[in-house]
């Protein structure tokens, strides 16, 4: 699952910065958060706060 959400997150952060170079950057910003919560190191969406083991 860790693999799958790492690719997912790389795959968004390359087209966020695709998109930005290409004109369009709120979408390009929000692509690039969005990859940033989806992956599985540092900020991730599907981390609980309590649930450190």
């Amino acid at each position: 699952m860790g693999i799958l959400l790492w690719l997912v997150a790389v795959a968004l952060v390359i087209y966020g910065i695709i998109t930005l170079i290409n004109g369009s950057v709120l979408l390009g910003i929000v692509l690039i958060v969005v990859g940033l919560a989806v992956g599985p190191g540092g900020w991730s969406i599907f981390n609980r706060r309590g649930s450190r083991a």
